[in-house]
């Protein structure tokens, strides 16, 4: 048995694989404590090998992970597992976003990251979410059913959050801000991935590859195809736990 942890910002999450095959996945918030958390998360396993990925993946090395990889890779070989042919991969969580560029044979030639901002990312649209009153799952659906759109001209989330008080106030409909909102935010990740170049398919993960309003715009607007893997929140984490499949039995440097 192998296990892949990522700690993310927002979430832990867990890849559980034995003899190659996805067994079982767990998701849970990181919470004050993340690193405890994963242990406890770890404790009904008996793996051979944990690799951690994510912000908290140094720490998770020092106190009970066996090695790590970085995200950039995690996702790649996560995102391989669902789509041996993928060579774009957006990843867009809830504190930064990233684009991705593999080779036929898999290996990252390239990559964009957005990681000191959270415009874009899935933080953003929480808390503008709940400026509106709807809850995460209502608010994809809402933009998607507006062909409005308000203006909406910062991506700052404070100055954001602003815009979106005063139109509410002005009498705009909330559809139609979450419909200006979801667009400001693809705008915003097409050009991250036109500066890599664009590609027949797109591979969308992360927990906002589950808006559905975010990849409808994406295919829309890039005219390529979006594929969303099965839970494509634990891209990285099962990335993270093939990487532990592939160094189980090798001798470790740390």
């Amino acid at each position: 048995m192998n296990i892949g942890m990522d700690l993310g910002s927002r979430a832990l999450k867990m890849a559980v694989f034995q003899a190659g095959q996805l067994i079982e996945t767990k998701l849970i918030e990181s919470g004050f404590a993340p690193h405890q958390l994963a242990e406890a998360m770890l404790r009904p396993y008996s793996p051979r090998q944990v690799m951690a990925t994510g912000y908290g993946r140094h720490l998770a090395h020092k106190i009970f992970a066996h090695g790590v990889i970085t995200e950039i890779k995690a996702h790649a070989l996560g995102v391989r597992y669902f789509f041996p042919e993928a060579t774009t991969i957006l990843d867009v969580g809830g504190q930064d976003c990233k684009v991705i560029r593999l080779d036929r044979q898999g290996k990252v030639v390239n990559f964009q990251m957005n990681d000191k901002c959270a415009a874009g990312t899935g933080r953003f649209l929480e808390i503008m979410a709940a400026t509106l009153g709807f809850s995460l799952a209502e608010f994809g659906s809402q933009a998607l059913a507006s062909s409005h759109e308000a203006p909406i001209n910062s991506m700052c989330t404070v100055f954001a959050e602003s815009e979106v008080i005063s139109l509410k106030n002005h009498g705009v409909p909330a559809a139609d801000i979450a419909r200006a909102l979801h667009l400001a935010v693809v705008n915003r990740l097409c050009s991250m991935i036109r500066h890599l170049g664009e590609d027949s398919q797109l591979v969308f993960t992360g927990g906002v590859a589950n808006n559905p309003a975010i990849a409808v715009l994406l295919q829309e607007k890039l005219g390529v195809e979006v594929a969303i893997p099965h839970l494509p929140e634990m891209t990285g984490a099962i990335g993270a736990a093939l990487h532990a499949y592939a160094m189980d039995g090798k001798p470790r440097c740390d």
